[in-house]
């Protein structure tokens, strides 16, 4: 009796069979799915960057770079080290990197 419970259990907990999706190929086969349209391609000057971009990386760069190293050596006007030209810096260093990103 106990044996039979537990086989109407597991048999209840079991999943159910999977179904089997109905229809066929869209495509017929063989074929690409893609069109068949041309894609000209890219021109030379639309893949190469105006020559100010790397220059401007550069500079928001170093420039960041040379500001954070004057801030700490305390060569800034002012004397001391300020937060205020540590965020100068890293702004400065932030726009070489967002500047990197348009870079062909």
């Amino acid at each position: 009796m106990l044996k039979v419970l537990f086989q109407a259990i597991l048999r209840s907990m079991s999943t159910p069979p999977k179904r089997k999706p109905q229809g066929g190929r869209v495509t017929a086969k063989g074929t690409q799915s893609g069109g068949k349209r041309y894609t000209a391609p890219i021109p030379d000057s639309a893949k190469r960057s105006p020559i100010w971009v790397p220059i401007l990386l550069f500079s928001f760069l170093g420039l960041g770079a040379v500001l954070i190293i004057l801030n700490y050596t305390g060569l800034v006007p002012g004397g001391e080290a300020s937060n205020v030209y540590l965020l100068i810096g890293l702004g400065l260093i932030l726009g070489g990197i967002i500047t990197a990103t348009q870079l062909h």
